[in-house]
């Protein structure tokens, strides 16, 4: 038997509007002393069940599984999976020759807060970041095994930097189904480098996918530099739109060693791709003004409500600088993931920068995660990425 929480008065009114996160302020009581990432029953304070989900410590204490009373079970599982992999597939990401790079679970997003799951190739990447999904990832995996079927040769579990630190549990990342694969992630025909045994999040930044394709198309005979620039995903981009030059910048040596192996996969002897491992702001600081595309994608500035402050000024920072730099006829392609940056926020930002700089700037495209990252209607927490391409005069 499920053990219950039982909310305060009026505290269900998030809840009514399927909102899937219930805050620590709003319980009143927990009967039955169940462990972190238990699945729970949650009651109102005059007793009507309304929602099942995984119980957790810290500020969000419960998350929501369901809005229906039904069994957390391998039917479960595999009905959501299902789910999110169909609108994949209807998305056209799936069964393709010259694409297999897709998120198949996006959070809250395919209501199942707290999992992550992304396909490269024929490896499932599974990743935790609550510990109720650390508790049903065997469940889960087995599940998606089924739903899959000989579409995945290998699942991973990656969550040693993703669980709450709190719950002092060890992730066992690993191989937990099958094996390794040896075929190569795909993103629209371009090769990319994936590490995801000790890269960054699951292996790459999915989430760039399409601003990356959007990028390629205005490379054309432009000197392209890429900040940020992780495994390269944007330089391999700009390569294939036919720049003049392709400089990438990270201030992390193995980043920068993937970008090459993508550039060397891709565009084997091609002098127009050079790299620098160098802190950003120092290397913008130093710079010429060669450059009439830059791409800033920076990793996020503030990860809660406490540093926004502090990021809103770091965002500022960086794209004043790239205004004062950049080429008259430049493009300017800049993001913020910082989930508490609202877009509003963030081109308040711009707005500051380019009038700092004393440049002419105008909105040419205004972007964000692609369709394989679902928001939630209910959940706007969700939206986080946000970019804008800026035409500088």
């Amino acid at each position: 038997m499920r053990k219950r929480v039982i909310l305060k008065k009026g505290k269900e009114e998030s809840l009514q509007r399927f909102h899937p996160w219930i805050f620590s302020g709003a319980i009143a009581s927990i009967e039955g002393k169940p462990d972190e990432g238990d699945v729970v029953d949650v009651f109102t304070s005059d007793g009507n069940w309304i929602a099942v989900g995984h119980i957790q410590m810290g500020s969000i204490a419960v998350r929501v599984l369901s809005f229906e009373n039904v069994p957390i079970d391998r039917e479960f599982w595999v009905k959501r999976l299902g789910t999110a992999f169909a609108i994949r597939h209807s998305l056209g990401l799936t069964d393709r020759d010259d694409h297999n790079i897709y998120r198949l679970v996006h959070g809250e997003g395919d209501n199942l807060p707290g999992l992550i799951i992304d396909i490269y190739g024929r490896m499932a990447v599974m990743q935790a970041h609550s510990v109720g999904m650390h508790c049903c990832r065997m469940e889960i995996a087995d599940a998606l095994w089924e739903v899959m079927g000989d579409r995945i040769s290998g699942i991973y579990y990656k969550s040693e930097g993703t669980l709450p630190f709190k719950a002092d549990i060890k992730s066992g990342d690993g191989y937990i189904k099958g094996g390794p694969v040896d075929d190569i992630p795909l993103e629209y025909g371009i090769k990319m480098p994936v590490d995801w045994i000790s890269g960054q999040k699951t292996g790459l930044f999915i989430d760039q996918r399409e601003n990356r394709a959007l990028l390629e198309r205005y490379s054309k005979g432009r000197s392209v530099l890429n900040m940020f620039c992780y495994t390269g995903g944007f330089s391999l981009a700009a390569l294939r739109g036919g720049p003049r030059l392709v400089h990438s910048v990270d201030s992390s040596a193995r980043a920068v060693e993937l970008s090459l192996k993508g550039v060397a996969d891709n565009f084997p002897n091609d002098e127009r791709h050079r790299s620098f491992v160098e802190d950003a702001f120092r290397f913008l600081d130093g710079m010429e003004s060669v450059y009439d595309l830059i791409i800033l994608d920076p990793p996020a500035f503030a990860k809660h409500r406490g540093a926004l402050k502090q990021a809103l000024i770091g965002y500022r920072r960086l794209n004043q600088r790239a205004f004062e730099k950049i080429m008259p006829g430049g493009l300017l392609f800049t993001f913020s993931c910082s989930q508490v940056v609202a877009k509003e926020q963030f081109r308040t930002v711009l707005f500051t920068a380019a009038a700092r700089a004393g440049r002419s700037v105008k909105i040419l495209h205004q972007l964000h995660q692609p369709a394989d990252h679902p928001v939630n209607i209910f959940h706007p927490e969700g939206e986080y990425l946000k970019g804008f391409v800026l035409a500088v005069d």
